[in-house]
């Protein structure tokens, strides 16, 4: 899909008086969009925090011994189908034409498929239906994410993507952070919070859909699917595209350490520090409290910084630095008050990074036709590592007997994640 005319290029932009520099103000017809955007943005992470929170609950009732190979294995079949849904939801919306736009009618349909699976897992008895109830959740708010991820270059001006991103990497983190928290508001009553949180989410998500309107575009042209199509969705040449390649590569990583923290937190809270199951289970939420003021704080001043110095590989190598340092810290601390340190310190930089991650990213895309496509293979650099780094996880627990391993592990893997970026030519 071509970018809207009315927003996308920046020469017919308003500019400020004398300088002839592209105007910092909002366009009327994109503040709908921008105010919004935050708080759907928080919707699918909720979602997500919420699934997990409640699994990991789930399946160590239903088997204590087996508890971390199995959630792995919950995590890597759920990743497994997120993977399918943005590179293939993306070519789809790509090619979508209706008097709604091509990308608000996947957003819904997406919802809703996550919305319905957050409600079944609530009622489910057995480890394969809540399996199955994962993998939907996941391909459901996945489906929803690949077509909204696109709203950003298909409407909004290169010269207000730092502050767009901005709003929307808030609104990510924070809904990464209270998806457990409003979750334990139903620890007694799990069955009770899915449908809760189901509703709420699918709600958000429907009025950003009914608020903020995308053009009819029945009038465009549009390349036929193909098998072709199909295959290339998960495709970018590296060779051709160095940058692209990097900007994946460096989110693979800081997403895959990330990602082996936040999954195993529970356990790491009862094997590592010593809590039991309700401690654990009282205290993980609460360190997303703890993680809120470094999130609000970093994300407000990494995203109109990259904006205003012009810059966005400084803000996100600074970022994965942070987030690299924050791992580490329980290996000195083993306690609570050491674990609540390294998620501040970890929130920090993971909110940082993502509100300057979008717009980097974005600048990176090969081709303005495939806006969908491009970023569903984008995405699998965040969905991909809920495959693998669970499953890596699990591995280093067993290898080196016991949950410390991880720390270290998730230092390197981040800092490598970091360097990445430098290696990007394209955007300074």
């Amino acid at each position: 899909m071509h970018a809207d005319p009315r927003s996308a290029h920046d020469p017919s932009s308003p500019v400020d008086g004398e300088a002839g520099e592209p105007s910092r103000a909002v366009p009327a017809d994109l503040r709908r969009l921008f105010r919004t955007a935050p708080f759907v943005a928080a919707a699918a992470p909720i979602a997500y925090g919420v699934a997990l929170y409640y699994a990991a609950l789930q399946v160590e009732h239903l088997d204590p011994d087996a508890k971390t190979g199995n959630l792995a294995m919950i995590n890597a079949l759920g990743a497994a189908a997120a993977m399918v849904a943005q590179p293939i939801v993306g070519v789809l919306s790509d090619r979508t034409r209706s008097r709604y736009g091509s990308r608000r009618p996947w957003m819904l349909a997406g919802a809703l498929i996550g919305s319905a699976a957050l409600l079944t897992s609530g009622l489910t008895s057995g480890l394969a239906a809540l399996t199955v109830c994962f993998m939907l959740v996941q391909f459901g708010f996945n489906a929803f994410q690949g077509p909204f991820s696109a709203l950003l270059p298909d409407r909004v001006p290169e010269r207000l993507r730092g502050r767009f991103s901005t709003g929307v990497g808030l609104g990510v983190v924070l809904g990464s952070a209270l998806g457990p928290i409003l979750g334990s508001l139903f620890a007694d009553a799990i069955a009770v919070g899915y449908a809760v949180l189901a509703g709420a989410v699918l709600l958000g998500i429907v009025l950003f859909v009914a608020l903020v309107p995308d053009r009819d575009n029945r009038g465009e042209p549009r390349r036929p699917f193909s098998a072709r199509a199909f295959l290339a969705a998960f495709w970018v040449n590296p060779v051709r595209h160095r940058d692209f390649f990097w900007g994946f590569t460096g989110r693979i990583l800081l997403f895959g350490g990330y990602t082996m923290l936040s999954t195993y937190q529970l356990y790491l809270a009862q094997e590592y520090i010593g809590l039991s199951l309700d401690d654990a289970a009282r205290t993980v939420p609460l360190l997303g409290l703890v993680a809120l003021p470094a999130i609000i704080i970093a994300t407000a001043i990494a995203g109109p910084l990259s904006d205003r110095i012009g810059r966005r590989k400084p803000v996100v190598l600074g970022a994965g630095l942070l987030i690299s340092l924050g791992a580490v810290i329980p290996l000195a601390l083993p306690t609570v008050p050491g674990l609540a340190l390294s998620q501040f310190v970890v929130a920090a930089g993971f909110g940082a990074f993502v509100s300057v991650d979008q717009a980097l990213m974005s600048s990176l895309l090969p081709n303005p036709d495939d806006f969908g496509k491009d970023l569903g293979v984008l995405n699998l650099a965040a969905t991909l590592p809920t495959t693998v780094a669970p499953v890596l996880a699990a591995g280093i627990v067993h290898a080196f007997g016991g949950y410390g391993a991880l720390y270290p592990a998730v230092g390197v893997i981040t800092l490598l994640g970091a360097l990445a970026v430098l290696r990007i030519r394209s955007v300074r």
